[in-house]
């Protein structure tokens, strides 16, 4: 996030790469900008009084970029992760960009799930699947007991109802994740001080029992969890966080016992992430957060059914004409949380699973953890010896090729390449999930 202290901010056209149309407080007011990594400001979020005002920006910019093309739509990114070329991490952030979260907006930053529901053992079994948390159901919704109260408040609620009183992202959950790496914007949201110590982020194992049995806590966690920076549960800035009602002080994140220290947490949650499991149950994640159940009559039969100023839509802005009211309404939003644009609105497919050799991680990585990822290729050999020939061929024959011309019709690599019957056209398919023919006569795009 860019924080400079001067009052304006000169970027300069040919330094942009990317720019992002985004919503602010659930309006499409926004526009995320993306310059060079060596820039003064290497990315900025702005915030416009109108859309008309927005898209003309947007417009202007695209036009210097070079190579600007249109954003990857929804549906091709699940058919790269369907193939396994994106991984589980990969996909949920390319879902994220698209559902309108950005890092840089902490009323809409990226959702990722809880995945580990074992917090207690002394080793992390990723062979079983008690070790998992269920997948297909909202984090409110875990706990069977819980979900019975708030169902009865639920049905006897006058309309708009809603099931959860608080969100599963807002700004003051992404903080509570947050605290030790960014406590200026911590201190700012709690006028200047830090939360009651007994309420921080004090443990994992802790976080996700309250999330199972607190009256009002239902939120879901961070891509930092999956990450590779264990900076924010370190309290390398040894800030004073205050103390805990049994007299200790509130220090770095304590974390479960198959963890050996804050780096093996991290890689052991993303082992659970890309794990055989979640790779078979992750879209249903996806159906609640992106998808056919964020909304309507699958969104209340999956108990997924959030306040209304939570949606998009949920507000008729226009028929709010006291100005101090759409303040009080904005701000409400802002900092109560915001559902993601709703990506899909059939059910998600599964991903295609491989089927792969057991095999077992040394002492230092998760026990019982396959050690292929769901996009290796398949240890067949049948079909390596069907290809070996093929092969030679192909190489013995590459030195006669020659260049009639060169055309980029995709935007990432090429995965397959035919010919037609009567080599006039020349099809080609990518990773982009995208399918080109072009006319060695013309030299054109004949179709897409």
């Amino acid at each position: 996030m860019c924080l400079l202290k001067e009052p304006v901010v000169q970027i300069k056209l040919r330094d942009v790469r990317r720019i992002y149309k985004r919503r602010h407080g659930l309006k499409p007011l926004g526009l995320e900008v993306f310059c060079t990594e060596n820039d003064l400001c290497s990315d900025i979020y702005l915030k416009f009084y109108t859309s008309k005002d927005r898209d003309e920006l947007y417009y202007y910019i695209a036009t210097f970029l070079e190579n600007h093309v249109a954003e990857h739509t929804a549906e091709s990114y699940m058919l790269q992760w369907q193939k396994g070329h994106l991984s589980n991490y990969e996909y949920l952030l390319h879902l994220n960009n698209l559902g309108d979260r950005s890092c840089n907006d902490l009323s809409q930053y990226p959702v990722f799930p809880w995945i580990i529901a074992d917090y207690t053992s002394p080793d992390l079994d990723l062979s079983n699947p008690e070790t998992f948390r269920d997948l297909s159901t909202p984090v409110g919704a875990l706990n069977k007991d819980r979900m019975e109260r708030l169902l009865t408040r639920y049905r006897e609620m006058p309309d708009p109802k809603f099931m959860y009183g608080s969100h599963y992202s807002s700004p003051g959950y992404v903080l509570f994740y947050l605290v030790r790496v960014a406590p200026e914007y911590m201190l700012c949201l709690q006028n200047g001080k830090f939360d009651n110590a007994d309420r921080m982020f004090n443990s994992i194992a802790e976080t996700w029992k309250n999330c199972l049995e607190g009256a009002t806590d239902f939120k879901e966690l961070i891509p930092e969890f999956y990450g590779t920076d264990s900076s924010f549960i370190v309290n390398s800035l040894k800030l004073d966080l205050g103390k805990r009602q049994g007299g200790k002080m509130v220090d770095s994140v304590e974390l479960p016992p198959w963890a050996s220290d804050p780096d093996d947490f991290l890689q052991k949650s993303r082992d659970a992430l890309e794990s055989q499991y979640v790779s078979e149950y992750l879209h249903e994640w996806i159906d609640l957060i992106f998808g056919y159940k964020q909304k309507g009559t699958e969104a209340i039969a999956s108990h997924n059914v959030f306040h209304p100023l939570t949606y998009e839509g949920g507000v008729d802005w226009n028929s709010i004409e006291d100005p101090s009211q759409k303040i009080a309404m904005l701000i409400q939003i802002l900092e109560f949380g915001q559902t993601p644009k709703q990506l899909f609105t059939t059910p998600h497919p599964q991903r295609i699973m491989p089927k792969f050799k057991s095999l077992s991680r040394g002492t230092s990585r998760s026990a019982n953890m396959p050690e292929s990822s769901p996009g290796s290729p398949c240890e067949d050999s049948s079909f390596e010896d069907l290809t070996e020939e093929s092969q030679k061929l192909a190489w013995s024959n590459i030195g006669k090729l020659y260049i009639v011309c060169q055309q980029k019709n995709h935007k990432e690599a090429v995965t397959g390449i035919a010919v037609s019957s009567n080599g006039s056209s020349v099809l080609t398919t990518s990773q982009d999930s995208t399918l080109k023919m072009f006319s060695k006569e013309t030299k054109l795009l004949q179709r897409s």
